[in-house]
């Protein structure tokens, strides 16, 4: 498919796991892509990648305009970029929340600032964040994490009442656990890796971890000109686990 072409599109966290995944489906399908990462270094041809710190403003406006420069303008943002965290109320210090809420929250933020005045130009532009099903379910020693999450799917739901007379539609993705590098080093951390993968995948309905290139393909999905009547979505990419009860296993 090319359904893309022409269109110029920025990812943040580009440079592995679902900003990775994500940046090369929509090359695949036309798209001119830039990548911005702290470690962009990696990103095979024919993505552009470009050094950009989602908690710095100067960074990431910088960044933006230069992707913009070089591609010839915006079309897609794809709000990416985050990092985790474990714990509950008790074990995580004010600085950990003050940081991760700078990255998770205030990144997206940053980078929807400095990608607007370029959207604005495009005629069909798009912001697709990624959130997360701790947006809108109870996980265990997640109170950090999830918190963030539930801001960015209460900030998707604002922007795209603020912008959708502009034409600039906002969406959102609601991966469950995915396999991504992230995930795969929290399993290693493990006192038993094999136990917490086998707890992983039995807490998602179809009792496997989701995939980077499936929640890459929701995203595509929301940026693309096939969902163009679609603002204000959050699309969960979970395995059911939003939303399925199921009963034991005899």
């Amino acid at each position: 498919m090319t359904d893309f072409t022409g269109l110029r599109a920025v990812v943040t966290g580009g440079g592995s796991g679902i900003g990775l995944a994500t940046a090369m489906l929509l090359a695949r399908r036309g798209a001119a892509v830039a990548c911005l990462d702290l470690n962009p270094g990696d990103v095979p041809d024919p993505l552009l990648g470009i050094v950009a710190d989602v908690s710095d403003a100067e960074s990431v406006t910088a960044a933006v305009d230069r992707a913009a420069d070089h591609l010839g303008g915006l079309d897609v943002l794809v709000n990416n970029a985050g990092i985790g965290a474990q714990g509950t109320v008790e074990t995580n210090p004010d600085e950990e929340w003050h940081r991760v809420f700078d990255v998770n929250v205030l990144g997206v933020v940053r980078t929807a600032r400095a990608a607007l005045p370029h959207l604005r130009l495009s005629p069909c532009p798009a912001i697709v964040n990624t959130c997360s099903i701790a947006a809108t379910a109870g996980l265990p020693n997640r109170a950090l994490y999830s918190a963030t999450k539930g801001a960015v799917l209460s900030l998707t739901l604002a922007m795209a009442a603020d912008h959708v007379r502009e034409g600039i539609r906002v969406n959102c993705v609601n991966p469950g656990t995915v396999d991504t590098p992230w995930v795969r080093r929290l399993l290693a951390a493990a006192a038993d890796p094999e136990a917490e993968e086998a707890a992983l995948r039995a807490r998602q309905p179809t009792g496997r971890l989701v995939t980077a290139d499936e929640v890459a393909a929701a995203i595509v999905h929301l940026a693309g000109p096939d969902s163009l009547s679609t603002t204000g979505t959050a699309l969960a990419v979970d395995g059911g686990m939003h939303g399925l009860r199921l009963r034991p296993q005899p």
